[in-house]
């Protein structure tokens, strides 16, 4: 070992509270990272265990467990209680369960998970309705809240930031009761945490810091071993010493907002619920069984990566449509539930582009993609994932790209959500009332049609069969009558489309005659 490396390390104990930073620094100048990394899990190690307060055994502990989804808090819940009490399958709102554990009496509240790469700006209003609910299900109030990190990921600035966002929707005195609980603990092999830690970067060192330092590891795989939640039930215990004896309790009127907005939301979901089953019942009697539609014609029509192609797939019943994307409209058939289906896939716009910054070749083919099944679309299908959040700038930039095709669209357009199995035990109506005006706007625009579609359930026949009775009844509405562009306006971009086309053949020929002249002065 070098020698310079030797007297750092003599020089542990008075650069632990004075210099730490400036014994980092040093370590990174020499170039010793490894003996540097080893050093400071040996400090954070130290660090931890003098920051112990004299803990006061409690009877009662309550506990907040939060974090990305499929980070393990379902397992940790379980491991804590000593037994299956947390459904694996996620869920759109809290869980709470109670138990007997080392002569205590154990609640645990587990908050549904974010998307681990997505800001809280991202994330649907129902979701961050929970999050600051949770800490309200245990009264008077959590005594810590556990946040899930899987040890076996890398954590990075954005996992940090989309952590930290989600964290400060509870204020900031949530930190001070909060303590890194990381998991998949036996990925780390003959690694101490304190090495992970430090070997991982300032990212994660940032969200230790920040927690004062508490963490623990657990190891759900091995739930025989009860000293990892007896030492897990200490810690808390420590915490609440470190508190003043205090547990955590959210602002009131923010919790009373809360309430208030959800019970609002909840009533404005059931109105639009009736609302539109009453729409639908009265189309139905109206309809005579000869508007039955032998053929049904569809354009799908919506961003990148919303789940057209998947949507078309679950239409047709077979992997018709490359999920890859196309810059050119793609048209299949099929026979669906008696009835010759056409669908159309238009190219996608960027989620958060404005319909001036698309490309002209895009904009064209949004236009082109109605004439591609003639005489016109019965229904275009405007494709919204349920799971994302639905902004102004969203909204903007689906109305831009929708009227390229004129106002008349919007009279036979049906909203249709992807992603369906996200919302979990939330009705769609509860989330398009909980997301604000402007997905309400979208639904209001489209004469309050919309439809969900779990294209991870292809198997369901049911969900598709809905859909086309819903298509028909907006054929029903529109009198009879399909959706057609403005012939003027149609013609307008074949013609420009077909001069586009014989410049672009001239440009590529004038490029390889110039290539072909240079090649050939280049042989002399």
């Amino acid at each position: 070992m070098p020698m310079f490396v030797t007297v750092l390390k003599r020089q542990e104990v008075v650069l632990n509270e004075r210099h730490p930073k400036h014994f980092e620094s040093t370590l990174q100048n020499l170039d010793v990272k490894t003996d540097g990394e080893i050093i400071f899990s040996k400090l954070r190690l130290r660090k931890g265990k003098m920051d112990i307060g004299d803990a006061q055994y409690l009877s009662e502990l309550r506990i907040v467990l939060m974090g990305h989804k499929l980070a393990g808090k379902s397992s940790t819940g379980n491991s804590i209680l000593g037994r299956e009490e947390f459904d694996l399958k996620r869920s759109a709102h809290c869980v709470r369960r109670h138990g007997e554990v080392a002569d205590r009496h154990i609640t645990v509240i587990e908050a549904p998970g974010w998307w681990m790469n997505e800001p809280v700006e991202e994330s649907p209003e129902l979701l961050k309705q929970e999050i600051l609910l949770s800490v309200s299900l245990s009264p008077p109030g959590p005594h810590t809240l556990l946040l899930i990190i899987r040890v076996d990921i890398g954590f990075k600035e954005n996992e940090r930031k989309v952590l930290q966002g989600h964290l400060d929707l509870l204020g900031e005195r949530v930190w001070s009761h909060t303590i890194v609980l990381f998991t998949h603990g036996d990925s780390l092999l003959d690694t101490s945490i304190e090495q992970h830690i430090e070997s991982e970067g300032e990212d994660l060192q940032w969200l230790l810091d920040k927690c004062g330092n508490r963490y623990l590891v657990l190891n759900n795989q091995n739930r025989s071993d009860d000293t990892q939640i007896k030492q897990l039930l200490e810690k808390i215990e420590e915490t609440v010493a470190q508190n003043n004896g205090f547990h955590f309790e959210i602002d009131r009127k923010i919790l009373q907002e809360i309430e208030e907005r959800r019970r609002a939301e909840e009533k404005r979901a059931e109105e639009r619920t009736n609302r539109m089953k009453k729409q639908r019942n009265n189309i139905r009697s109206q309809m005579s069984d000869a508007q039955h539609l032998s053929e049904l014609r569809i354009v799908l029509m919506g961003y990148r990566a919303a789940g057209k192609s998947s949507t078309g797939n679950s239409i047709l019943g077979r992997e018709e449509f490359d999920s890859k994307r196309s810059a050119q409209c793609v048209r299949r058939h099929g026979e669906v539930a008696d009835r010759h289906i056409t669908v159309i896939e238009a190219p996608g716009w960027w989620r958060s582009y404005t319909v001036e910054d698309s490309s002209e070749l895009l904009k064209q083919e949004i236009v082109l993609s109605v004439s591609l099944c003639p005489p016109g679309p019965h229904a275009v299908l405007l494709i919204i994932r349920v799971d994302t959040r639905f902004k102004e700038i969203n909204r903007k930039s689906v109305q831009g790209h929708m009227d390229l095709l004129g106002e008349r669209v919007w009279s036979n357009t049906i909203v249709l959500f992807t992603c369906g199995d996200s919302l979990l035990d939330t009705s769609i109506e509860q989330h398009i009332e909980s997301e604000g005006q402007d997905l309400q706007w979208l639904l209001d625009k489209c004469g309050n049609r919309y439809h969900v579609l779990n294209n991870q359930k292809r198997s369901d026949d049911t969900q598709i069969k809905e859909l086309l009775e819903k298509i028909e009844e907006t054929v029903a509405q529109n009198n009879g009558c399909h959706f057609e562009i403005n012939r003027k306006l149609l013609q307008e971009i074949k013609e420009r489309r077909r001069a586009e086309e014989e410049r672009a053949e001239e440009r590529m020929k004038r490029m390889k005659k110039q290539r072909e002249n240079i090649r050939s002065q280049m042989s002399k």
